[in-house]
This record gives C-alpha cells, structure tokens and sequence, in this order.
C-alpha cells in the first residue's frame, strides 16, 4: 500500500524539479513586470519602499549576468514589497484618526 504512494510522490517530485531549474527570460520578464506593475501601484498611493527598488536592482543585475533563477526570485521579492507598501499605504489611510488625541 505504501510503496505506490511513495513511487507517485516522487514521481511528481521528480517532474516538477526540472521546470523549477529552468527558468527563462520569458519567466523573468513575466515576475519583473508583475513587480513593476505593483511598485507603479505603491508609487501612485506615495508609498514607495527603497528595499522594494534594491530588489527590483538585483533583479535586473542577475538577469543580465544570465542567472534567471536568482532574477525571479528578486523579481518575485519586489513584487512581495510592493504589495507590502500597498497594503500599508491604504491600511493607514484613515487609521492614523485613531491615534489622534482628542
């Protein structure tokens, strides 16, 4: 019973390692335009984080040394901040009346 199982586990582990090793310049440009696009969002509430633009840095600097793992993964980090600096930006909007001394 346990053996078919263990077989289908690695089988599917085993498929699944060599499409995460093979990261293109199509993947990477897929997750820096995601990131872009969200950072134009964080810049257009005024909320733009200087860690978001050293990720979206790395990321282009391992793009272009031909790394497109390491791209992606910056790339997908900045992306992360962005929505962070989103989240921030319109979670405070109006919060920032609850702390005001009456």
């Amino acid at each position: 019973m346990r053996a078919p199982l263990l077989i289908a586990g690695l089988l599917v582990a085993a498929a699944s390692v060599p499409a995460l090793a093979t990261s293109s310049e199509a993947d990477f440009k897929t997750a820096y335009a995601a990131a872009e696009a969200a950072e134009k969002q964080a810049g257009n509430l005024r909320n733009q984080w200087l860690t978001t633009e050293a990720a979206l840095t790395d990321a282009k600097k391992a793009a272009d040394a031909g790394n497109f793992d390491q791209a992606i993964a910056s790339a997908k980090e900045a992306e992360a901040l962005a929505k962070a600096s989103i989240f921030q930006a319109t979670s405070e909007k109006e919060r920032w009346k609850d702390m005001e001394i009456r």
